[in-house]
């Protein structure tokens, strides 16, 4: 029996018409015979909700009753969905992190997943039943709920597709797949037929809210196609996969964007002293992912170290960075919200030279201010004033022929 992973986002559970809408699907692919995991997103905004009535407590929470709240709004919707199949007539049962025994760190907030129990789904799947599973969570050794972090949910549904050798993890949301830039900001944007895991991961990190980023490397690794596709539509969508020679020939695949950066810039640390290592080992000890990195070079002995990170680490980081700045005795810290980044991706890069060139005359032809820059093999990403962004995504979707 061909077994499908089946993740359906916010958007696509936001309402009961909705779910229902989401039953029919699920019934229309078990008359085909497929054995069926759904995994669920809390309702649309119900995870904003809950986050806002912390923030009106406290904007420091403990990040372990964070976790025990939000983890409910995924909850509410699997039980809601497996409550509609059997309405319908459709064996169903909806299953919690805990139930399904999936295994994490206790890094509550942004978890990692270490193990899924496959018996934990056996019984369930044998007697035909649909298993509705609740996305974005897991336990810890010793109980605690703990919660993957923003999107976890397609990482929940890439991790339960490689667990139990699914043929196909289909990832359901409100857009027909993965476009060449946002169409929310690029109206000639186009959405692409397949894409490579490397790609997507570019992708995905630099700011595309298609896939979660950690769901596309785990897909890589066990090798798990993604197929991403709209809810409420029947187009086949776009296959992220292995990469293959038709792919390797392109040399721009598409531009991320992300407006939710921040800027965290140090004046004043000794040159020579291990300034670098203390403050990223800092985050890196507290989980904090940093992105573009510029170190300017030593003046009367003194540097000064900027980077990036995403706008929920903000105060986390400033609480982190606070008491290693005082022994560094840094100069002063400068935290600028009004910065984003746009980055041009794709595989045919490593062969082609001129692409970050003809990135920056673009930028440059827009009278675009270039702020920071970082590269790899497959990317190139500007750090830029906000109010540039949406400029600098339709300038280089056309620079580069994206259309």
């Amino acid at each position: 029996m061909a077994l499908l992973v089946q993740k359906y986002g916010g958007s696509s559970v936001g309402t009961l018409e909705k779910i229902r809408n989401v039953a029919n699907r699920v019934c229309v692919e078990r008359e085909k015979g497929t054995g069926l995991v759904v995994v669920v997103s809390a309702m649309q905004g119900e995870t904003d909700r809950l986050l806002n009535l912390v923030q009106q407590i406290t904007q420091r929470p403990g990040e372990r009753e964070v976790d025990a709240l939000v983890s409910t709004g995924e909850q509410v919707s699997a039980a809601l969905l497996a409550i509609t199949l059997e309405s319908m007539g459709v064996p169903a049962r909806s299953m919690s992190g805990a139930q399904m025994r999936i295994q994490t760190d206790g890094h509550f907030s942004r978890a990692r997943i270490k193990h899924v129990d496959q018996d934990a789904f056996k019984t369930a799947l044998d007697a035909g039943e649909v298993v509705v599973a609740t996305g974005f969570q897991g336990v810890d050794s010793a109980g605690n709920v703990t919660t993957l972090g923003r999107g976890g949910s397609d990482t929940s549904a890439v991790a339960l597709a490689a667990a139990l050798n699914a043929d196909e993890c289909e990832i359901y949301t409100d857009v027909l797949g993965v476009f060449t830039a946002d169409p929310r900001i690029c109206p000639q944007a186009a959405k692409l037929d397949e894409i490579c895991f490397e790609e997507m991961m570019e992708m995905a990190s630099q700011g595309s809210k298609v896939l979660q980023i950690r769901s596309v490397e785990l897909a890589m690794n066990h090798n798990v196609p993604i197929r991403v596709r709209s809810t409420f539509s029947e187009d086949r969508g776009t296959l992220v996969h292995n990469e293959d020679d038709a792919l390797e020939r392109l040399v721009v695949r598409g531009i991320s964007h992300n407006m939710n950066e921040v800027k965290f810039t140090m004046y004043g640390l000794p040159h020579g002293k291990g300034a670098a290592t203390k403050i990223f080992s800092a985050l890196a000890e507290a989980q904090i992912n940093v992105d573009v990195i510029v170190q300017n070079a030593p003046r009367e002995n003194h540097i000064d170290l900027s980077f990036t990170l995403d706008q929920s680490d903000r105060y986390k980081a400033e609480d982190v960075l606070k008491p290693v700045l005082e022994t560094l005795k840094s100069h002063s810290l400068e935290i600028d919200e009004k910065i984003g980044k746009v980055s041009i991706v794709g595989v045919g890069m490593r062969s082609h030279a001129g692409v970050a060139a003809a990135m920056f005359e673009t930028l440059y032809a827009q009278k675009i201010d270039i702020l920071m820059i970082s590269t790899s093999e497959i990317k190139v990403t500007c750090v830029l004033a906000k109010d540039d962004i949406e400029k600098a995504v339709g300038a280089l979707h056309q620079a580069f022929e994206l259309a």
